[in-house]
């Protein structure tokens, strides 16, 4: 890939027309010239240094987790055969809303027992309050008031259980007592979440036990990460954790500790870490592997990719984009050919010469002193001070600094 990327950019630099050839074999000492054609066959990205925290790191891994007040396991409270199915796995759903339907016959003794219990509850209150009113009088019997009253508060007892068994089963006592006896029960997400498991079809007999359904609110998504016992003292809560997951290529995540386990897994001698994200981007799924880094101090370098950087014996240099080389260097071939901007005007040839100098870049060669290294960035001290806005080619030094050293030897023949 690195032959064919260099290959590619000889060729283009080859191929130029002859007055870009000339900008370039009379450019600034230490700067490289590229047209649009040739950027765009290095891919070339343009950055600025980055503050990041390049001294002590823990090295860790793990995956994303819910909590599990954030996850469910839907069951039925009493089993029954499976009528509707209402979600699919994946779908999003509320807590509240319907998942699936189930029937059996054992749903509506339920609600005729329940229906009995209270037009029998009612008459014995009725004659409850009679017979106290009689006892309290020294007119009717004692051992009937007792009586009257012992059935009285069983029934209570059983209207109330047998009211709490329905309302667990999302049937509506009120429209009950109207008449309204259904041979269904509903069965409801108890959270807000997303449906990642179904393991029921139409017609199967659910038992209470089984797992119907599985939900998890990604929303509430936390990374719990495995630091080994060796790191454990170094790790505190409040520190920040840079990672990475695998559906995220070239992207990384910030999370913030908040929790540290207080036993030991036993084969591995690691404690479990719990972070939250900083931020919650889209698409990430419990279970997802990750892995991240631990910064125990605050200290912050000026950094650049490892690519944005280039060796050439003992000294490390950069490439920064230099506005003024475009135009220094078209003044110059101005000054040697004595041709005028007006004279190429109604030159066609010279028309898309000028075409090519106004979208060709300059980057100018700088001597930087290199640090440490992590994660694919070097520490970047310099020699000289530079804007902190200044644009750097960040992932393509090795190229132009070869290409420089290609028109330093043709420029020497």
């Amino acid at each position: 890939m690195i032959v064919g990327a260099a290959t590619l950019l000889s060729c283009n630099s080859e191929t130029a027309n002859n007055h870009a050839e000339e900008q370039e074999e009379h450019g600034t000492e230490g700067v490289v010239i590229l047209n649009e054609q040739q950027r765009a066959a290095l891919d070339l990205q343009l950055g600025t240094f980055q503050m990041r925290n390049l001294t002590t790191v823990v090295k860790t891994n793990g995956q994303l987790e819910v909590p599990p007040s954030a996850s469910a396991e839907v069951t039925a409270v009493i089993g029954g055969n499976v009528r509707e199915i209402s979600v699919f796995q994946g779908d999003r759903v509320k807590k509240g809303q319907a998942l699936a339907t189930l029937e059996h016959p054992d749903y509506i003794t339920l609600q005729e027992d329940f229906i009995v219990t209270f037009n029998r509850l009612d008459f014995l209150k009725l004659e409850y309050e009679r017979q106290q009113k009689l006892f309290d009088n020294n007119v009717g019997s004692g051992r009937d008031f007792q009586q009257v009253k012992s059935e009285f508060n069983t029934t209570k007892a059983k209207f109330e259980g047998l009211k709490a068994r329905l309302e667990l089963l999302n049937i509506d006592t009120d429209e009950l007592l109207k008449g309204k006896i259904s041979n269904t029960v509903r069965i409801l997400a108890p959270i807000n979440g997303y449906i990642n498991e179904v393991n029921i079809k139409i017609g199967t007999y659910a038992e209470p036990k089984d797992e119907l359904f599985g939900i998890s609110d990604i929303n509430e998504i936390h990374a719990d990460f495995m630091v080994y016992e060796n790191d454990v003292h170094l790790i505190q809560e409040g520190q920040k954790i840079h990672f990475k997951v695998s559906n995220r290529p070239g992207e990384e995540l910030l999370a913030t500790i908040f929790a540290i386990g207080k036993e030991f897994e036993s084969n591995s001698r690691a404690v479990h870490i719990h972070a939250n994200l900083d931020k919650n981007p889209v698409n990430l799924i419990p279970g997802m592997y990750i892995a991240g880094h631990i910064h125990t101090d605050n200290t912050y370098t000026r950094t650049l990719p490892n690519d944005a950087v280039v060796g050439e014996g003992t000294k490390s240099y950069i490439f920064i984009l230099d506005e003024m080389a475009i135009t220094e260097t078209h003044e110059e071939h101005i000054h040697e050919t004595g041709e005028s901007h007006e004279d190429e005007v109604n030159d066609t040839t010279d028309s898309q010469d000028d075409h090519e100098e106004t979208h060709s870049m300059a980057f100018k060669m700088v001597e930087v002193i290199t640090g440490r290294q992590d994660e694919g960035f070097t520490e970047i001290k310099l020699l000289d001070p530079q804007p902190n806005d200044v644009k750097i080619v960040m992932n393509a030094a090795y190229y132009l600094l070869a290409d420089l050293k290609k028109e330093e030897t043709e420029h020497e023949h």
